[in-house]
């Protein structure tokens, strides 16, 4: 991937507030400290560090969380959070275009040789990547996480919260996204739009990873691709006030050790 790639990052809260916040007594998710640092702040330094990005946008509801963020020497944008994830990807890839990597706020022990390892691993024929890490090399970095499995044929799997859409096909994967967040609360109707033979094959463990994404392609309309990285920790994103609890001790731990 060659430099100049713009960096899609996610920071906007739950309507009426976020559980998390209030457990780690701040005003928003993003500004949650970790070390003394923002994870909003960790995000943004990671991608400033990586060789292939070129600036960085924030989507967030509450402008005024940047003021309480460092200086970096990549620019950093704004743009408004819509009614929900996928929503904002979909407004930011009409405005920004493609190739976009995404990624978000919460996203706490993102680094810059992650990044470098996706950019650089995946496949240049597909319109869309995703990373994922195996549940072994997760294990090994945090033995006791309790992380949300995929559980397919061939292994099982953990998302890092890492995409880079690649071009405009992709769109067609935000759309599909878009249509199984508005779905979920009507799970027959998901089920029908998966394709029935699809979840029981992946009930019974007979779904492989590259059938699944295959599928989801087919839905969306574009290729899509798996990067797996190599590092655990890449999976370890805080939605918990437990995940919140684990990522201070391995960057406690990792500073203690220098």
């Amino acid at each position: 991937m060659t430099p100049g790639l713009t960096a899609l990052v996610l920071a906007g809260t739950r309507p009426g507030g976020d559980p998390l916040a209030d457990y780690a007594g701040v005003s928003h998710k993003a500004l949650i400290e970790i070390g003394g640092v923002p994870m909003l702040a960790r995000v943004l330094a990671a991608l400033d560090a990586a060789p292939a990005v070129a600036r960085m946008v924030v989507v967030i509801d509450r402008p005024e969380v940047m003021a309480a963020l460092p200086k970096f020497s990549k620019p950093v944008t704004l743009m408004a959070a819509q009614s929900g994830p996928s929503a904002s990807v979909a407004a930011a890839l009409q405005q920004l275009g493609t190739p976009l990597l995404v990624t978000t706020a919460d996203h706490a022990m993102l680094r810059p040789e992650w990044i470098s390892e996706f950019l650089q691993s995946g496949s240049t024929g597909a319109d869309a990547w995703l990373a994922l890490a195996r549940r072994e090399a997760v294990q090994v970095a945090a033995p006791h996480t309790q992380r949300t499995w995929l559980r397919f044929a061939d292994g099982d799997y953990s998302g890092c919260n890492l995409f880079l859409l690649r071009n405009a096909a992709a769109l067609g994967v935000v759309q599909l996204w878009q249509q199984m967040e508005a779905a979920r609360k009507r799970p027959l109707s998901l089920l029908r739009r998966l394709g029935l033979a699809y979840v029981i094959r992946y009930k019974l463990g007979r779904l492989s990873l590259a059938a699944a994404l295959e599928r989801l392609g087919i839905l969306a309309g574009s290729r899509i691709a798996a990067v797996t990285l190599s590092d655990g920790r890449a999976a370890i994103d805080v939605d918990k006030p437990a995940d919140l609890d684990l990522v201070r001790q391995i960057i406690s731990r990792g500073a203690a050790q220098g």
